[in-house]
């Protein structure tokens, strides 16, 4: 599969892979959306979950966060 991704998400991947943390693109993306897994797992465990409404708001704020911080 192959997958396209916007600039910025480029540019988090490449920061990642010059750390030398990581050996390919994929092990980027797969460490985050293992962690992302992970999180959710344990949140829903834990009874803090969100309406779909809630979540949009609390993403689109992590995501402008993460925007910033690119810069």
């Amino acid at each position: 599969m192959q997958l396209n991704v916007p600039p910025d998400l480029e540019a988090l991947v490449q920061k990642r892979l010059a750390t030398g943390a990581f050996a390919s693109a994929e092990d980027v993306i797969r460490r985050a959306l293992d962690e992302k897994v992970d999180r959710a797992l344990e949140q829903a465990a834990g009874g803090r979950v969100y309406g779909p409404e809630e979540a949009r708001r609390k993403l689109a704020a992590l995501r402008e966060t993460h925007l910033a911080n690119l810069g």
